[in-house]
This record gives C-alpha cells, structure tokens and sequence, in this order.
C-alpha cells in the first residue's frame, strides 16, 4: 500500500504519507499544555502515522479564539517538548498547527489589547463574539499588520525549540489569514485587500518570514500550509482563486498543502461532513448566553452536509493540475482503499481526522489487514466533546 510507504517532506522523513489532521483537543485548560494532550498524541504516534499535528496554537496571546487555547510563549516550550517527545520515541514526526484568530474571537480580554479588538481584514460582524458583546470586527491598522510576520516568525522558532519537526501555516477556515485571503471578509481598500495579489500579501510575507526563521535555525525545516479550497460562504473565496493561491505558495516555497474548506464562523460543518450535533454543543457550552444563542439559531445558521467519503477530492483535483508540489488530500478518508485512491489520484498525503479519533490505531490496523473501514458514524459529537474534558468518540466509553 503505498500510502504506508516512507515520504520526504523537505527534509523530513516521514514513514508513512499518513497525517494526523489537526483537530481541536480541548486539553489545554487555561491555554496549559496536560498530560492528556501529551497521552493523545503520542497515542496516535504509537497508532501508525507518519506525522500528528497539534491543533490550533495561536501565535499570540491576542491570537486565541477562547481563552482554553494555547499562545506560544517561552513558557509552553517545556511542556510541548515533553509531547514532541513522546511522539518521537514512537517512531512519528510532530507537527505545530500556527495559527491567529483575528476577527473570529469570543475572547473577552479582546477589549483589552492596545488596540482592542477584536481586529480583521475589515469592520464585519463579529457572529461568534455576540454574546461577550464583541459585536463588531475593527479594520486591523497598518502597524498591526506590519508586526504579524514577526510574530508567526517568533512562535515557529518557539515551536522548533520546542522539537516540532514541521510547521503548519493556519490559511483557511475563517482564521485570521483567511480572513485576508476571502473577498466576503477583506474589504481593504489598501494593498492588502482588493486584487487577489493584494489579499495574498500578508498570508506570503507570514510564510516568507517564517521561511527565514526557520531555515536560521533548523534549515530544511518543512512548512505546511493549510488551505481552503473554498469557504462555502456567498461572496467568499471560490476555487478559481483558491487554484491561484496554490500557485502563488508553491513559488513562494511552501513545502505542501493540506486543502481544506469551510469558515468556522459561517459554515463549520463543511469540513465536518455528517451530524449536527446541537443538542451535545449545547449541553456543554459553559456560557449561559452563548448556550440561549446556540438554542435559539443554531438550528438556523449551523448548516448540516452530508458525509461522503473523500468529499474534497473533486475540488481537490484541480489544484492538483495546477501545481507540482505535494499535495494532502483531506476529508473523508476512511479506509485503506481511500488512502490508495488518493495515491493513484496524484495525492502525496493523506490527512485523516475522526477515524483517528474513533481509533488511534487505525493505520496500524489498515496496515495489518484487520481494518478496512472506519466504524465512525460521522455523528461529530466528538466536536463537543472538546469542551467536556478533552476531544474523544463517543463510540468508546470515556476513561475512568
């Protein structure tokens, strides 16, 4: 199968084309790295993959979409270094998923930041911050903007310290870069928003100083983009221009793409093909307003898709006809015979989320023959799961 054999990511081997995809743990209360977090991935590493990604480490304390995610400082390193290892002595790569949140931010301490906040692309309206009276997104200023490269520079070198083996990039889902990148939410009339070429610019000098300060450091270094091949939101990035981003990061150096879809705030469950789980969201939603809101509209602007197996590929295939570097084929990969078919489709890697999730085994099992398929029922009651102690299947009893 040679979905199970070895790959070289820059320079980074890889023993097999098998990636974790970042998925929020819910396992760093306070925004402090646990033992379980360390437990998960290196269970996972034990599993058979060839790299896990840590989900979501914002690049600053302004960065987080909630108060229980991790910024990269100094003082996480420790700690991370202990997950890094872990991972390592099983035999798998690690990976950091840097990301910023800009406008998409129910964090409270938003309006403490010089200037406060929340800060995107444009003044849009703010749909996860209603409830903390974080109504409305302010235009980020110029010297905002001007100090973010920096910023993503200095948390991937945190996170090489911290003996990640790659960086991934956070460009899609609604994130801050995202953000710049969509035409629904950047709507800038400097040169950093219009034209195509001018959304692309700050999500290029980001990558362009953490190409730096990597290659400083550690040269050869891999850094991963995660992409959306569309935002599944009216007047947003359409593949067309999501084809073109491709090409763009390819001659900017970056060393593979994880492509992806959906805007966190709009449309979560565009990458989340399968249930809607209202009922389990808000039973452990800690807010009282947030949990009212989530009674009251989620059934209206939480949209339901249905689950396909390898439900980006078709979307997928046209960035592949348009770049020669390497590709991760996300979404519905559930079985030993998807893998492959995203390896004779031209798919260098494969990333696979919830049947990690139902089984960190699963590669392992692929490999050994006792697995086929997946038994996940894509109920994504995994997704509340995170906020009750940390992400997990519900198809499992949780541990004592």
């Amino acid at each position: 199968m040679r979905a199970l054999t070895p790959f070289r990511l820059r320079g980074l081997e890889l023993r097999n084309r098998v990636i974790k995809t970042a998925t929020y743990e819910g396992m760093s209360p306070g925004g402090v790295p646990t033992p379980a977090l360390t437990e998960h991935h290196a269970a996972l590493a034990r599993g058979g993959v060839g790299m896990t990604t840590l989900a979501y480490v914002a690049v600053s304390a302004r960065g987080r979409t909630f108060a229980n995610q991790m910024a990269m400082s100094p003082e996480l390193v420790a700690p991370l270094r202990a997950l890094t290892d872990a991972v390592h002595r099983e035999g798998a790569a690690a990976s950091i998923q840097l990301a910023h949140c800009g406008g998409f931010s129910k964090l409270k301490a938003q309006r403490s930041f010089d200037p406060p906040g929340p800060l995107g692309p444009s003044r849009v309206l703010n749909r996860y911050g209603l409830m903390q009276g974080l109504v409305w997104v302010k235009a980020m200023p110029r010297e905002v903007i001007a100090g973010l490269p920096e910023t993503f520079a200095r948390a991937a070198g945190l996170a090489l310290d911290a003996g990640f083996d790659a960086i991934e990039l956070h460009l899609g889902h609604g994130y801050l870069l995202s953000q710049f990148l969509s035409p629904r939410t950047n709507k800038r009339r400097d040169d950093y928003g219009g034209s195509l070429q001018n959304r692309l610019r700050l999500p290029v000098e980001v990558l362009r100083a953490v190409r730096a300060a990597v290659e400083a450091r550690r040269p050869g270094t891999p850094i991963v983009c995660k992409t959306n091949l569309r935002d599944d939101l009216r007047g947003g990035l359409e593949l067309d221009e999501a084809v073109e981003i491709a090409r763009v990061l390819e001659r900017e150096g970056a060393d593979a793409l994880v492509l992806s879809g959906g805007f966190v705030s709009h449309s979560a469950f565009y990458l989340l093909r399968g249930d809607r789980p209202l009922k389990d969201m808000i039973a452990v939603e800690s807010d009282p307003k947030q949990r009212l809101a989530l009674r009251l509209l989620g059934p209206a602007v939480i949209e339901a898709h249905p689950f396909e197996e390898l439900f980006f590929l078709p979307l997928a295939r046209q960035v592949r006809a348009a770049v020669d570097m390497p590709l991760c084929l996300l979404g519905g990969v559930v079985s030993g015979a998807n893998m492959e078919q995203a390896m004779a489709e031209g798919f260098e890697l494969v990333a696979v989320g919830r049947a990690l999730l139902e089984n960190p085994n699963f590669v392992r099992d692929v490999a050994a023959g006792t697995v086929e398929r997946s038994p996940c029922t894509h109920c994504n009651r995994c997704v509340a799961e995170m906020d009750r102690g940390g992400v997990r299947c519900v198809l499992h009893p949780p541990p004592s």
